[in-house]
């Protein structure tokens, strides 16, 4: 995973249309690679000054899917869009980026490590269907944790005559934290009716540190799953403590698994703890 300086990569049309020279250079090199790209030459592709009339659009990262990772996650991240030009589409470029601007109001960027692939339609003429891998390492890549959040996917490319376009903003993602959670009912076992205890922890990954920490001041569901059933049922909803720590009551009735559940927020993935069994007499 390459990360740029955002001033040089994301500043528009602008700096694409001066990078048009060594991309049109390398296409040609190429020589129609990429599937659907056809064949072209530096004869043919020249930088313009004009701005390229490449539209982006059905964007999508992920699957559309949050992207959640732990401390040391090694995550190949696919985005799909497409690309359309009467022009043609010589090459294009992806970043993920995420601030108030993309030339200078950076809070995080991920650059791809080799250059998307595009496959013309062969139904329509100039409609490339692309795609773009991000390999992210979480340990490397995200060593800031306010980067946790949405993310916009940018893309860039050149027509066959190396006119450059730009859009910041084709589609957005959620990069989060994983986040980890235990349980824990004593007695064991109890009898009927009587009250039991049920202590966990609910942690999230630390990109700075590569470790997990506690996550405070989050709400978090108990929830019990009788035996022989499938279905977990919510109990009550506690907020977690001082460094994570989890702890409530409730009456045993039945044999059956409690465990605590924690949903997804704007910056955490979703998890839960592996149901505890307690017996009852």
């Amino acid at each position: 995973m390459r990360i740029r300086v955002a001033a040089t990569v994301l500043s528009g049309a602008v700096v694409l249309s001066a990078l048009a020279v060594p991309v049109a250079a390398q296409a040609a090199e190429r020589s129609g690679a990429q599937d659907g790209l056809g064949s072209f030459s530096a004869k043919t592709v020249q930088p313009k000054d004009a701005e390229g009339n490449i539209k982006f659009s059905k964007g999508v990262v992920n699957g559309g899917k949050d992207i959640v990772l732990g401390t040391t996650t090694n995550k190949a991240v696919t985005a799909t869009y497409t690309a359309t030009s009467s022009s043609g589409v010589a090459l294009t470029v992806a970043y993920l980026w995420q601030g108030t601007d993309p030339s200078n109001d950076l809070t995080g960027e991920l650059d791809i490590d080799d250059d998307p692939i595009c496959t013309e339609s062969t139904t329509q003429t100039g409609v490339y269907s692309c795609k773009a891998v991000f390999n992210i390492n979480a340990a490397k890549d995200l060593k800031n944790n306010g980067v946790a959040g949405t993310w916009k996917l940018a893309l860039g490319g050149w027509d066959l005559y190396a006119n450059a376009s730009f859009d910041d903003n084709v589609a957005t993602t959620k990069i989060k934290k994983a986040s980890q959670l235990t349980a824990d009912a004593t007695p064991e076992p109890v009898k009927k009716g009587k009250t039991i205890t049920v202590t966990g922890k609910l942690t999230r990954a630390n990109w700075n540190t590569g470790a997990y920490g506690g996550y405070a001041s989050q709400k978090v569901e108990l929830q019990f799953r009788k035996k022989g059933s499938t279905t977990y049922t919510n109990v009550k909803a506690i907020t977690a403590g001082t460094g994570g720590a989890l702890k409530t009551t409730t009456k045993a009735t039945v044999d059956g698994y409690y465990r605590f559940s924690f949903a997804t927020n704007a910056t955490t993935g979703a998890s839960t703890a592996t149901g505890d069994y307690v017996d009852v007499k």
